[in-house]
């Protein structure tokens, strides 16, 4: 199973792309504890562990490529992946999200992205850019 996510956020592709890729940042835009990495195979955990992945192809401010998996998958299920495309128009980031080899189970997984990630991350940014 696989599906596509878009949102639109109050930030430059660049805060975005640094913040996902921070501990600190991260953990203060999802609103839960991150554990990252800005380097291609290094290992992440967000979500107090729930999610873990690994960095497969980082392109600065434009594209992050991660191994992705909860800790709802069975053991013999493989990592999913995600893509996150970023793009700016108008003093927004346009930021898709492309999940692939979700489980057939996973479609508790496009609820998790909107609440845990779109929500928490679009407040974040409002904060941030406040003049």
């Amino acid at each position: 199973m696989e599906f596509t996510l878009t949102t639109k956020i109050k930030a430059t592709p660049k805060q975005i792309y640094k913040s996902w890729l921070s501990t600190q940042r991260h953990t203060k835009m999802i609103g839960s504890p991150a554990f990252v990495s800005d380097k291609v195979g290094e290992t992440f955990t967000a979500g107090e562990g729930y999610i873990s992945g690994s960095n497969i192809e980082l392109e600065p401010y434009k594209r992050i490529v991660q191994s992705w998996r909860s800790s709802d998958f069975k053991d013999d299920e493989s990592d999913s992946q995600i893509e996150i495309l970023l793009s700016e128009e108008d003093e927004e980031t346009t930021l898709t999200l492309k999940h692939t080899n979700v489980p057939d189970s996973g479609d508790q997984y496009k609820t998790g992205w909107e609440e845990h990630y779109f929500a928490p991350m679009k407040a974040y940014f409002e904060t941030l850019n406040k003049n």
